[in-house]
């Protein structure tokens, strides 16, 4: 029975999300996105016109929704904004110790490497990021910060939750994001 282009397309995008995860912009070779996703060559161009951007773009689209999704999901239990963002850093601390830390945040990754030189990418990097910042903020502000302070507050949330992850990967150790954790919970409590 043959496989539906619709899944064709979905393996190619969540291998490449996999790779983008693991290896970056540049590790991630078409080859290896084909090879993971068990496609054919000549599926890339037919799902993908615009190629490996178009196709790295899809991927951090899917990654970006993903944690919405998540961040959705822990919403519904977490009384706080600092419950929330706590719950948020232990589920990615459990993720990273579930790939041996091989991975991280595919988009900090791709923005790392391409920000500076692609612009389609950069765009939606920003995107992604803009959209996790003002998430934050809003939550923020229902509980009762004001707008200036909920957008610099979810800013700075939101750097530090990146750069736990980085520093979580490069020690292969949780501890960054138990710390960070820990500190994000002072400064999102409303004095």
């Amino acid at each position: 029975m043959a496989v539906s282009g619709s899944s064709t397309r979905a393996r190619m995008v969540e291998a490449a999300w996999s790779l983008i995860e693991a290896k970056g912009y540049h590790g991630a070779g078409l080859n290896e996105v084909l090879a993971v996703a068990e496609a054919p060559r000549g599926s890339l161009y037919h799902h993908f016109p615009g190629g490996k951007d178009e196709l790295i773009g899809e991927a951090l689209g899917v990654a970006g929704r993903e944690v919405d999704r998540i961040v959705g999901e822990l919403a519904l239990t977490a009384p706080t904004t600092s419950d929330l963002v706590r719950a948020l850093l232990e589920r990615l601390a459990d993720r990273m110790v579930a790939a041996d830390y091989a991975k991280g945040c595919p988009v900090a990754t791709v923005a790392l490497e391409v920000a500076a030189s692609n612009d389609s990418l950069q765009s939606i990097c920003g995107g992604i990021y803009s959209s996790w910042r003002r998430a934050l903020a809003d939550a923020l502000r229902a509980e009762g910060h004001d707008a200036a302070e909920s957008d610099e507050l979810a800013t700075t949330a939101l750097a530090l939750i990146e750069g736990a992850l980085v520093l979580a990967r490069a020690d292969r150790s949780r501890v960054p994001i138990e710390q960070v954790g820990r500190r994000i919970a002072k400064l999102l409590a409303i004095d």
